[in-house]
């Protein structure tokens, strides 16, 4: 919007120019004015430069002006931070930028640094990857802001993965919309008519409001939409001209709004009786869950449910929906025998229910059935309500029996009711029965997790389980909480640990865009550090390599965090694709002289991420080759972090 006059005018070349001269001052030493003296009596030269003027040398010597002219009245970049304030926002990741520079003022100033604190970032991506990770801890949203286009384009992955995960995420993005006004070269190059349209496809929301009344009413909208399920991140793109000018009388008053949460969707009840009709007549029923748990009650409600039917539970790992130490905990190959499926909150239900051969015949994909064509399929799932089509996270169509467009978490009281209801008292026996064999089942897929393990246990480089247990070894006794596993480790944890809280497993990224793991445990682990919690995470070197810098917002901000590096030196999933392919093209994989095709493998040079982790703050051993060091190195980490300091530990480990 144009800047309106405010009864003050500021030159701006000339505020540059008492700022340089400030600048200058601030550095002149004694040391430098004895050089300068020393310098004068060397013999004469032809000057490369004119002299300088009388005032040029008062300018440089004396002290800077005093009486530059200052805004008049109160800013309305304070109003937004008064509004930010009134929903409880902790912290505010974030790289600083000139196009938000108003409100980034405000924010430390007016504002006190606090609700919300500012972090400083390295990278836009790493701050919106920081919020995703903390909203999956803390349930509670960040607000981040970004410069213009460039600072939203670095963003944009981490705003999609944050999607895709159904996380909010509150995105502010400086902007400097008036053509006529805004100052011309970079400001100009990093302002557009609507930043918000980069990442429209993969936001709830987004506004961009022309005045400060439509900012308090954006702002809170924008806070309300994100945090109704199915969550997602919002955008608003904030004006340069409306941060900076003072706020002004134009008779009417400005306010807050005040915010009130939106109820979950529930299932229709008509549908929820059906579905308690289907789950309580069948043989083999079978409960699937993605991001069904929002929150630790969801656990327990989900829970019940399946002790109600005695089903088994499989878990796809969106969210930490189901205890891994219960006995109905299985795995997604129970679906084949099932003969009523109730999928939560799934990604893709399609490919629960479906297989897929890549690089088939003629180097087509071949699709399969998993299920018998009788089976009764049941959807509850709330991402039915977003309406986007261009980015394909909502998967394959998959035709169900009985569909509900609502939030499962919200739904689960009423359906666990409807299911004891739905139950004849001569079917109680069979499905306690059902139980039995359940826990059968169980114990002998523990059995055989074991025996897994246990091969190559003493290899070098070390075995992804060896990792996960000598890991597991040393945390045990803590209140912990893996924040995140962003390298494919054979899902040993899940597989191995006694997973039985909601904030013992986070999920993944939901985009699976790689450099979203170590961000997203830093934001985790800053928010376990504030609820006492011991934050580790399994962290793949391709994905930190992606943007490191966050390792110094962790040190810089004292967030206690055990990063275990899965170190295989390579993009094993695209090795393993290239191989594959030439297999099936019956060529040898040229691997130049590293162990892996050409353009897989991240050795030749090795990198050390253990200097690397010093070298921006933290405590680091590596690289670990011997499993028999394993242990007692991470044993001295977790000392480290219990003491208040990221640390980690470079372990060359096998791909997978």
């Amino acid at each position: 919007m144009a800047r309106k006059g405010s009864g003050l005018t500021v030159d701006r070349r000339k505020f540059l120019t008492g700022v340089a001269v400030a600048g200058a001052t601030s550095v002149v030493t004694p040391q430098a004015a004895t050089a300068t003296t020393a310098a004068s009596a060397a013999p004469a030269r032809l000057p490369s430069a004119l002299p300088p003027t009388t005032q040029v040398i008062a300018a440089e010597t004396g002290m800077p002006q005093t009486d530059v002219p200052r805004i008049g009245g109160v800013a309305g970049s304070d109003y937004m931070v008064d509004v930010i304030k009134t929903l409880n926002i902790k912290y505010l990741p974030a790289n600083c930028a000139s196009s938000y520079r108003a409100i980034h003022e405000s924010l430390i100033n007016y504002g006190g640094n606090k609700m919300p604190e500012f972090l400083t970032c390295t990278h836009e991506e790493s701050a919106i990857g920081m919020a995703h990770g903390y909203f999956k801890v803390a349930g509670k949203p960040l607000l981040s802001l970004v410069h213009g286009t460039v600072g939203l384009q670095h963003a944009s992955m981490a705003v999609y993965n944050a999607w895709c995960d159904r996380v909010p995420v509150i995105i502010m993005g400086g902007n400097d919309l008036d053509a006529a006004h805004r100052p011309p070269g970079v400001p100009t190059i990093h302002s557009a008519q609507d930043i918000n349209a980069l990442v429209r496809d993969f936001t709830k929301w987004d506004d961009t409001p022309v005045s400060l009344q439509h900012f308090g009413q954006s702002f809170v909208r924008a806070y309300k939409i994100a945090m109704t399920p199915p969550y997602g991140p919002v955008m608003i793109s904030l004006d340069a001209g409306l941060q900076q000018e003072p706020i002004h009388d134009n008779g009417e008053k400005l306010y807050i709004p005040k915010y009130t949460p939106t109820s979950p969707p529930q299932g229709d009840t008509g549908a929820v009786k059906e579905a308690a009709r289907l789950l309580a007549s069948a043989e083999r029923p079978v409960i699937v869950v993605d991001r069904a748990a929002r929150t630790e009650n969801g656990m327990r409600l989900l829970v019940q449910l399946a002790e109600a039917l005695q089903a088994r539970v499989v878990d796809m790992g969106g969210r930490m929906n189901f205890p891994k130490t219960h006995y109905l905990s299985a795995g997604v190959a129970t679906v084949n025998n099932a003969d009523v499926i109730i999928g939560m909150e799934l990604s893709d239900f399609w490919g629960v229910v479906n297989s897929y051969v890549d690089n088939g015949e003629h180097g087509i994909g071949i699709n399969r059935a998993k299920i018998k064509p009788d089976t009764k399929l049941i959807s509850i799932s709330s991402v039915e309500l977003n309406t986007k089509s261009n980015y394909q996270d909502f998967q394959r169509f998959q035709s169900v029996d009985v569909s509900m467009a609502a939030d499962a978490e919200a739904t689960l009281p009423a359906l666990i009711e409807a299911v004891k209801s739905a139950i004849p008292n001569d079917r109680k026996a069979a499905i306690e029965k059902r139980g039995e064999a359940a826990k059968k089942s169980r114990a002998e897929a523990q059995a055989r997790n074991h025996q897994l393990a246990a091969l190559a246990w003493d290899a070098s480089p070390i075995s992804t389980a060896r990792l996960v247990m000598e890991t597991w070894g040393q945390i045990k006794d803590q209140d912990w909480s893996l924040v995140s596993q962003s390298g494919n480790v054979s899902s040993w944890p899940q597989r191995l640990w006694p997973m039985e809280k909601y904030h013992h497993w986070l999920g993944g990224s939901g985009g699976y865009g790689v450099g979203y793991g170590a961000p997203a445990s830093v934001g985790a682990a800053l928010a376990n550090r504030d609820l006492g919690r011991f934050s580790v995470s399994i962290q793949a070197d391709g994905d930190l390599m992606y943007a490191p810098g966050v390792l110094w917002t962790a040190a810089k901000h004292k967030i206690p965090l055990l990063a275990v590096m899965h170190n295989n030196r390579g993009y094993h999933q695209e090795l393993m694709h290239v191989q594959r392919l030439s297999n099936f093209r019956n060529r040898v994989a040229n691997l130049g002289n590293d162990m892996g095709p050409i353009g897989t493998s991240i050795m030749n040079p090795d990198i050390e991420y253990h200097k690397l982790a010093e070298s921006m703050g933290w405590w680091a051993k590596g690289p670990i080759k011997d499993p028999a060091e394993l242990g007692p190195a991470i044993k001295e980490a977790v000392a480290v972090v219990k003491s208040g300091q990221p640390a980690l530990v470079n372990v060359w480990t096998q791909p997978r």
